[in-house]
């Protein structure tokens, strides 16, 4: 169902009403991203916000202009959350119902945007990433980053194979995404693989200030030395065991999103 010009300006301008809403809090949490004021950098936190207002929204069927949405969500549609490229510019975290892409976050680049674009999904640009190239070509250009193998957790490198270091000397691992770890999960770690034999080395001073991390004392994990290709040989004959996976990801959550060097 396409929808008409009305029905988009009313949508757009109902989903603006809650972005608002969300802001009031999100600014309070998220006042800066790498030094940059809010809303940049921000468009995981917004998505996620006004998708659960909307979900509610929509379960009540509390307004008008909701009611597109709501007609394909009878239809047997999901509204879902989705994360990837933007024509291969940036990483964008929108929602896609049937053939409608929905960016509440749209001025989370360029604050000058209006915060909301409805568009047919054919047409938005955004579409999956499909190889750990992809997502290094995408972070260098959009994160200014220098990128390096995960030489510093073995372990975890064939989950997350990619440090990230950032002018501002913030280092962090690439890239905790569902979509990354199933891109990784479902190649058997080729991909995890051909990545870490591109990148170069993790710095010394890296590896040894994220090891020197309390945490690192009492995760086993955390502990394992080693090359990541010889983890990718053990674990690739279980690539797609969720325990595996949970195990692996428990232990990645346990270390702070990022440390300064």
């Amino acid at each position: 169902m396409t929808l008409t010009e009305q029905q988009h300006t009313e949508l757009a301008e109902y989903l603006a009403h809650l972005r608002i809403k969300a802001d009031i809090d999100l600014i309070k949490d998220y006042p800066h991203f790498s030094g940059k004021p809010y809303p940049l950098g921000r468009c995981k936190e917004i998505r996620n916000a006004v998708f659960k207002v909307l979900k509610k929204e929509l379960a009540s069927n509390s307004h008008q202009a909701l009611s597109p949405l709501i007609t394909k969500l009878q239809a047997g549609h999901e509204i879902k959350q989705v994360w990837g490229s933007l024509r291969d510019e940036y990483f964008q975290n929108a929602m896609i119902v049937d053939d409608l892409y929905i960016d509440v976050a749209n001025d989370t680049v360029n604050p000058n945007k209006p915060r909301v674009e409805i568009t047919p999904v054919a047409n938005s640009g955004f579409s999956a990433i499909t190889s750990f190239e992809q997502f290094c070509t995408i972070a260098k250009r959009y994160w200014q980053v220098t990128l390096y193998r995960n030489d510093v957790f073995p372990a975890l490198a064939p989950y997350f194979p990619i440090v990230c270091i950032g002018e501002n000397n913030s280092c962090w691992f690439g890239a905790a995404t569902n979509e990354m770890l199933e891109l990784a999960m479902s190649s058997e770690f080729n991909q995890s693989k051909h990545i870490l034999s591109l990148l170069p080395p993790c710095p010394e001073q890296a590896i040894n200030k994220w090891r020197s991390l309390t945490i690192c004392d009492t995760e086993s994990l955390l502990q394992k030395t080693g090359l990541p290709e010889q983890f990718i040989e053990q674990y690739k004959n279980k690539a797609k065991d969720l325990k595996q996976r949970d195990s692996i990801v428990s232990s990645f959550f346990k270390l702070p999103a990022a440390i300064t060097l």
